[in-house]
């Protein structure tokens, strides 16, 4: 069998932009107008358009639409690993590191060009930007993981995407749910509540039990969906308190208070962790049968016995 021609370094950097074009697609589905902004002026009907949702009330929506990308271009170049060039992994996330950055840049020289010309604008300002920048990182960790990493890696990073799935997809049906009747935004919000867990599950059963090392990966990805939701909690509840915008201390404290609450009540951290695990591990059992049965079917038939030879 012929080994597969790598496709050029150009090609690599073209699916790296187009898969964070795919990241960002929720909230250009939205308009993409940027949100009302605190300290600045503007109307609904008239903001300017903003690659990205420069605001404290959009922190989670930041990380999920800059860490879905990069998952996705991951996979994409997991997927085509017979296919990768020299330095194709480079290209891969220069070309969707280039779309975000174009997206974080546009996004902040509007808000910029529109707040008021004070310190706390200027503070404002800079912790949104070091959120996209932490975004930035760990969506590049996620893209390293999925493309290149083993398969606990791989697991694990693809479980961190898993992570913001839900708040990735519900940015496109934002406005929808928070207008729609009772009985078509509750089973949406149930779909959303659960794709999470049901994703972690997924890469948990993907990666299989079969090694420590992929115990450990699944292990990990667990934690993560525990804590991880509890962090974001946390991060949206401090940042979306007006009251405290002048306080960082105090808001700090209340995020703290919020994580830790989030972290231990049984009836909202159980439930996933059990629909993830149950998942993983069936999964996982499922996927070493059926590799059993098809190394059965494939394995050469044994030799007859001497003594069977005999008898023919």
């Amino acid at each position: 069998m012929t080994t597969p021609r790598p496709l050029n370094a150009a090609v690599w950097f073209a699916i790296g932009a187009a898969g964070a074009i795919v990241g960002l697609l929720p909230w250009l589905m939205t308009g993409a107008r940027l949100p009302l902004q605190n300290l600045g002026a503007g109307s609904v009907g008239d903001m300017p358009l903003a690659l990205l949702p420069f605001s404290q009330y959009y922190l989670t929506s930041i990380v999920a639409l800059l860490v879905v990308g990069s998952a996705v271009v991951g996979i994409a170049g997991r997927a085509l690993a017979d296919r990768r060039p020299r330095h194709g992994t480079l290209a891969l996330a220069a070309g969707v590191l280039a779309v975000q950055l174009i997206a974080a840049v546009q996004a902040t020289l509007v808000t910029r060009s529109l707040l008021e010309s004070s310190s706390r604008a200027a503070l404002y300002t800079a912790a949104i930007v070091a959120v996209i920048v932490v975004s930035l990182l760990v969506g590049t960790l996620v893209l390293l993981l999925i493309a290149r990493a083993p398969v606990p890696g791989a697991t694990i990073g693809l479980s961190l995407a898993a992570l913001v799935s839900a708040t990735w997809i519900g940015i496109a049906f934002r406005d929808l749910l928070l207008l729609a009747p009772y009985e078509v935004s509750q089973p949406v919000l149930a779909v959303l509540r659960w794709m999470p867990a049901v994703l972690v599950g997924a890469a948990i059963a993907w990666g299989g039990l079969r090694t420590w090392g992929r115990v450990a990966a699944s292990v990990v990805s667990l934690a993560a969906l525990w804590i991880g939701p509890a962090f974001f909690t946390a991060v949206a509840n401090a940042a979306g308190t007006r009251v405290l915008a002048a306080y960082p201390a105090e808001m700090a404290e209340f995020g703290v208070g919020v994580f830790f609450q989030a972290l231990t009540i049984p009836e909202v951290v159980l439930p996933p962790l059990v629909v993830a695990a149950a998942i993983g591990v069936a999964g996982a059992a499922a996927g070493a049968l059926w590799r059993r049965r098809r190394s059965a079917a494939n394995a050469p038939a044994a030799p007859a016995a001497a003594g069977d030879l005999g008898a023919l």
